[in-house]
Order: structure tokens, then sequence, then C-alpha cells
């Protein structure tokens, strides 16, 4: 059944499966057999993702036998990412085998199959939480030798199509927070049990036949999913989501040899942004999928600004995306600039009118528009070879006044693809450029330089978002055209979060109006704001590989789902401190005046009494402060702060007891509340409350400013509103001027970050000077997604 002279183990490593699996695998006629009529049955004798192969793979060694009526339907289901993960394909085996042919519903086997079924990671986390509850005596007990994949297969009974990235993520994250660090005991080996009997040739021959080529291995490894530079050679189509044909690279074996001699058969990526603005966390994404394969496969990511139009773009924008990407973690193999392209480019587009395949064009925009709406050729499209090279020239002379003529390559007009509508490959433009200087008038578009700067560099993978999946065909028709190597080119979905605007065109505006307070806005996803805010570039990585890098579109990302990732990493390396943010005095009346001690307070939820590094002294003395909020006149059953004649624990300190409480003058406004301490310790109130002491008498503590920072919008997606900027959120930066602090903060740094017992997590902020510090609030302890410090 395998064409021509390939053999099944080429049938078998294209689909994916490690050399190993393969090998094994013809070594057993039987599933050589299954495995190759699966494989011409799925029509993916040119190949398939590692993920659909695993899934093919299963399907030839544990189908059923009584249901081969049948496996073309699954097959469609996995070819099409319906079924995509071994947990629905088991549904699918259950389903065929309890249900027969003549009772076969495409509805009950797609529930059964949870085709469509979308989980929450609200959902995922809820469960977790459920499991660590109910195994929580075993978990302590064992510590790190729980087996977690136990704990994997009850979050999968009760949460069967949940993404299995999230739940080892959210599984991870749970045992850190019971457990703390792993200890030098909980990497022991434990001790040795008898030994077991060797299995029996038979019994791993039935291993063989029955277990997928180790499918979780993609789940951990989001790069599996690109084929290796030396597959570049394909000619063929590839179908995705919604049936859409997806144009693929046809360089010949001898363009490729030559290609891969020049880059030593190593991954080339580049990470291409426009320099006319600052990186949000859309890029972080972009910088994550080019650099990572790069690192993954060993090989190397360009920085390569995209700086086609020198009227939006300057020298401030370029420095901050060179720094940003270092932030971000990230080494260029190289920066370039498509500038630096720029003869060669002029000289191709030459070749190109060579050719016939480009002409000078009189157009105006609005004619352009009106043509290609028509499917109408322009007037000039036909004009001779030399008089567009005629004018060209003189375009690139500035013989040609700007707007009165353009390049434009000759597409297909009558193309379904509205990109191959005669693209415009050069436009006059009199603007000095920020770093090719004045040497040009005419600039290339992007549609016409990508590719080929592409193809210059040697790029093995031109990645990008699924808006341009509609200019792979120009892509590749320009390759084509001038007889160039034709990248591997892949679109993956955008990444868009909750309660903001990511367009660079309504960043500029909330800017450059002075909605927000500059690029580095904390409020703002730029990668600049998100990092003045605190926000650490490991946890946005982090955040970034949980989602995926799918073609899957997956639409508006929760903005607590962020938080969550920056919580996680806050939780384990922010050390705790306290700050009072609206202070309410309270006077102790039994500690003697002027008396102050030196307690010593935690920096960490689990510091060892004999490792003085993980405390912190804080003073206590006759007057400490308390939140204004931790205060009430009435008590109730399901109120912990203090109130008349209650008890609280003030953290790390004593019980205290409200004894009085001092009115203003109209009565309506608590000014000082007295309580007496207990210096014994024998009162156990429930109630735990921060708080901040004076260090002298009669000196206030260290005054800090606060900066509480919430979402910029009230919607969840304010760019579909007509009036997006009437959905700002009024309260999104609230100023706590004269916030109380424990000394031990004073020589804080810009960028130091803190955990405020019971109010957040925070960053010192660039606006602190000698004289004050500035602290902006990263995020809250807690919030929906998922739970935060202890």
């Amino acid at each position: 059944m395998v064409a021509n002279d390939e053999t099944p183990l080429d049938l078998f490593l294209k689909i994916g499966l490690d050399e190993r699996t393969a090998r094994n695998t013809i070594a057993n006629n039987k599933v050589t057999s299954n495995l190759t009529a699966v494989i011409h049955e799925a029509a993916v004798t040119d190949g398939c993702s590692r993920t659909i192969g695993n899934l093919l793979y299963t399907v030839a060694t544990k189908f059923p036998a009584n249901a081969l009526v049948h496996r073309p339907t699954l097959l469609q289901y996995i070819v099409s990412s319906k079924i995509k993960t071994p947990a629905q394909l088991e549904a699918a085996f259950s389903f065929f085998t309890s249900t027969g042919s003549e009772n076969f519903q495409l509805n009950d086997f797609e529930e059964a199959c949870g085709v469509g079924v979308d989980v929450s990671a609200e959902d995922v986390e809820r469960t977790v939480n459920e499991i660590f509850e109910e195994n929580k005596s075993t978990i302590l007990e064992h510590r790190y030798r729980t087996n977690v994949g136990d704990l994997f297969g009850h979050v999968r009974k009760r949460q069967p199509w949940a993404d299995p990235k999230i739940v080892k993520q959210l599984i991870d994250a749970k045992l850190y927070e019971l457990l703390g660090a792993r200890t030098a005991a909980d990497d022991e080996k434990p001790s040795k049990k008898k030994k077991e009997k060797p299995v029996k040739v038979e019994d791993k021959t039935v291993a063989l036949e029955t277990s997928p080529a180790q499918p979780a291995e993609e789940e951990l490894n989001p790069f599996l999913i690109f084929p290796q530079p030396e597959e570049n050679f394909k000619v063929h189509t590839e179908i995705f989501f919604s049936d859409r044909p997806v144009l693929r690279p046809c360089n010949s074996k001898e363009m490729l040899e030559r290609h891969l001699k020049a880059t030593g058969e190593r991954v080339f990526t580049r990470f291409p942004p426009e320099p006319n603005g600052y990186l949000h966390i859309g890029h972080a994404k972009a910088m994550f999928v080019s650099f990572g394969l790069a690192k993954e496969r060993g090989g190397c990511c360009y920085l390569r600004f995209d700086d086609t139009n020198p009227e939006a773009e300057k020298k401030e924008y370029i420095d901050h995306i060179e720094e940003i990407v270092q932030w971000m973690g990230w080494e260029p193999f190289k920066i370039t600039y498509t500038s630096d392209y720029f003869q060669d480019l002029y000289d191709l587009a030459v070749e190109l009118i060579r050719r016939g395949q480009a002409y000078v064009d009189h157009q105006t925009p609005e004619e352009i528009k009106e043509y290609r709406e028509k499917k109408m050729n322009s007037p000039w499209r036909d004009r001779p070879i030399e008089e567009s090279l005629k004018l060209f020239d003189e375009m690139r002379r500035g013989m040609i006044e700007e707007g009165k003529a353009t390049l434009r390559m000759k597409q297909d007009m009558q193309s379904d693809n509205f990109n191959m509508y005669d693209l415009i490959a050069y436009r006059i433009k009199f603007t000095p450029h920020p770093h090719a200087g004045d040497k040009w008038c005419v600039y290339p578009s992007y549609d016409y330089a990508h590719c080929i700067v592409d193809s210059l560099e040697n790029i093995t993978h031109s990645l990008c978002t699924l808006e341009f999946e509609t200019r792979r065909a120009s892509y590749y028709w320009l390759l084509h055209v001038l007889g160039l190597y034709h990248p591997y080119v892949w679109e993956y979905s955008r990444l868009n979060v909750t309660n903001t605007v990511m367009s660079k065109r309504k960043l500029n505006r909330l800017v450059t109006e002075k909605w927000v307070d500059g690029w580095d806005d904390p409020r703002l996803m730029t990668l600049a704001g998100l990092r003045r805010r605190g926000v650490t570039s490991t946890s946005i990585n982090t955040f970034i590989r949980g989602i995926g890098i799918t073609r899957s579109d997956c639409s508006i990302i929760r903005l607590d789902r962020l938080e969550y990732y920056i919580r996680e990493e806050l939780n384990k390396t922010a050390p705790r401190t306290m700050v009072v943010l609206h202070p309410l005095k309270v006077v102790i009346t039994n500690l003697e005046d002027g008396s102050i001690t030196d307690l010593d307070a935690k920096k960490w939820p689990d510091a060892q009494e004999d490792d003085a590094s993980a405390f912190h002294k804080v003073p206590f003395s006759k007057i400490v402060y308390i939140e204004q909020s931790d205060f009430r006149m009435k008590d109730s059953k399901d109120y912990y702060g203090l109130a008349p004649g209650k008890s609280v624990l003030l953290r790390y300190a004593f019980p205290i007891k409200c004894t009085e409480v001092i009115l203003s003058d109209d009565k309506e406004t608590v000014v000082e509340v007295r309580a007496e301490y207990d210096s014994s310790k024998k009162t156990k109130p429930k109630g735990v409350l921060h708080w901040v002491a004076e260090a002298s008498p009669g000196l206030d503590p260290l005054t800090v400013e606060v900066r509480l920072f919430d979402k910029l919008f009230l919607s969840e997606n304010p760019a579909e509103l007509d009036d997006w900027l009437g959905d700002l959120n009024p309260q999104s930066k609230v100023v706590v001027p004269s916030a109380y602090s424990v000394p031990s903060l004073k020589n804080a740094a810009v960028g130091d970050r803190f955990q405020f017992e019971r109010l957040g997590y925070f960053v010192v902020d660039k606006d602190s000077t000698p004289e004050k510090l500035v602290f902006n609030r990263t995020v809250t302890l807690r919030d929906s997604y998922g739970k935060g410090g202890k």
C-alpha cells in the first residue's frame, strides 16, 4: 500500500513517530499493516503534525475490530482536530465498543467524545482544589513523593476534556502552595522494594501494539508541531480548521540543499516588529514563538526591524524594542533592518519588471480600491516593460511627485483572494529614514519586502499571526516568480487580553492624548508598562506557554488568567512586609511610654527560626496603626477585625483588645482607638491584622506613596465599542499619598518587589526619590482565576 519505493519507515516518520518507535513498529507485521492502512485512509501520506500522528498510531493499535465501518469517520475527526486528545480518542473507542452500527448517531458520538466542549481554566482550578482538599492528608504525608499521575487521573475523571497542560500547571502550583519548596528529604531515594518479575516477551509485544507514541510529549513541548528545515521541499496543500486550503512552499531539492548549506541545517527564525510604537504583550507571544523555536532547536533568531514606513518610525522605538527583547530573556542572533536590504529589494523590483511581473501605475488610492472591488485591471497594467523600467528609475531619482505613481505586482485580479489583486510593491515618500538616512525616496511595502528579506536571511520558519494567512498566497507568488527560496510559513492565533486595547493606533492615542501616563503606564499591556507594574518576564513567558501557540482562535484571554501566573511567581520570590494604606491610630494603654521592642517578622511563610536572613525586624511600641477598614463600631459573626470590646492578633506581635473609641467632634469619624495588649499571648482571637508602629516616640512611621492600579477599561472587549474611550475605568489608578510602612523598607530600590501582607504584590516605582518611596500594586493577593500568597 506504500507508493513507489517509499518504505513503511519513511511513512511512519512523516507522521511524527520518533525513529525508535517507528522501527519497533515495522518489526510487528500486524501493526505495520494497520498503521499503513490508517495513514492512507486519513490521506496524510505526505505527513501531518506529531499530535495527529500519535492519535493515528493509537487508532491503528487499539481500534475496536467490530467498529471498522466507523473508522473513516473517526479519522476525519482526528485530521480536522475535532478529536485532538488521547482522552477524546479513548472515549471514541468506548463509544464504538458499546454502540452497534445500526444505532450509530453522529450527535451521540460527538457528545460522548467531548467534541466542541470548552473547559475553562476556572473549572479546572476548582476541580484541582477539590482533589487536593480530599487527598490533603495523603499529600502532606508523602509530600513530593505523592503520585502526581494519580492526582492527574482524579482530575481527568471529573474533567475529561480539560487541557492537560493547564491541569499539570495547576497541580504543580497547588503542590508548591501546600508543601513549599522541595527539601533534601524530598529528593532522597525511597527504600528499595522487592523486584518484580520481568515482563514476558509476549507481554512486550502487546505493549507495543497498544501504547501510543508518547502523546504527552507535545503537550509539554509546544514546538514539536513545526517541521525540520530539511522537510521544507514538499508541494501540497494542507487543510486547517474550517476546511481552508493553505499553501505550502515548493522548493526544489537543489534550492533546499543550497539553503541547508547556508544555514548548517539549523532552524532560522525572525522576530520582525515595526518600530512605530512600544511592544505589548501580543509581541511577547510573537517573541516566544520565534525565539523559542530557535532556542528549542539549537538555531538562530534575528531581531529584524520592519522599517519600511519612515513616517511612523522613530529611533526611540528602535532603542526600546532592542532593550525590551533583552528584558524578555531573548538574545538575537543578529539585529538587522529591512532597510539594510533596500538596494537588494530595489534590484529585485527591477528584475520583477523585466520578467513582466510588475508595472508602474498612476491610479489614486481611491481608484485602486474601486478597481479591486470590481476585479478590474489597472489601465496601466499592460504598459511596455521598458516604459515601466524608465518610470521606476525616475521614481527612485525623485523625478515624480509623491502620490503620482506606485510600482504594483502583476498578480491575479480574478483570484478569490483579495491579497492577490496586484499589491503595491513601492511607493514614493520624500521622507528621511531613521536608519537609512536620506538616500531613498521610494520605499518598499510590507507585502513586497517581507517575504524577500525572509528568503535573503535564509529563514526556515516564517511565523506570524492568523490575520496574515490570506497573504500567504502573495508571499509564495513573489518568491516563486523571482526564483527565491521559500521559507515554511505558519500562522498562530493572536494574543488578546480582556479589559485593554492592543492596537498600536489606540495605544498611541491613549499616550499622545494623555489618557495614560506614557507608554510605560502600569495600566497598559505594553511590556514596558507591565515591567513598571512589577510583572516579571518569566511570568509572562510562562503565561504564554500555558495558553499555547496553536492556530485555534483563543478569542480573548481573561486578564485574571495572566494575573494567576504573575501571582504564582511573586508568591515564591517577593518577600513579605507590612504597609498600612489608610492608617487608624491605636494607642496601647497598658504599654509604657517610650517602650519599643523589635520583633521578628517573616519574609517567607516557611521561614525557619534559625535562618536570620528569612526575617526582618519590626518595631512594636505604644502607638500602632491598623487599616481603617479593620475597625468597626458594630461587631458581627462574619467579621474578624477589631471592634469595641473585641480582641484581634497583631501579626508577629500580641493580641490587643479595644477598650475605648475616640470619635471626631461630629461623632461620625473614628479618629483613635485605645486598646490593651496581652503580653502573655494567652488570648487566642480569630482575626489577624497587619500593622505598623511608631519606631520612635512621637515620630510617624515611614511614609510612602502607594498607587493602586486596576483594569484600564470597564468592558472586557473595549476595542469593539464605538466610544471605546468612554469605557475607561475612572478607578484604574488610585493614589494613596501617605501610607505607613515598616522601617525595613527604607532601603528598597527601584524594581524591588514585595508582598504587602493582606494587600497584594507591589514594586518600587521609578518615581521614587530619596525623600519618598513610591510603590505600584502589581496584583492583589487573590482573584477569580487562582489564589495568591500565603
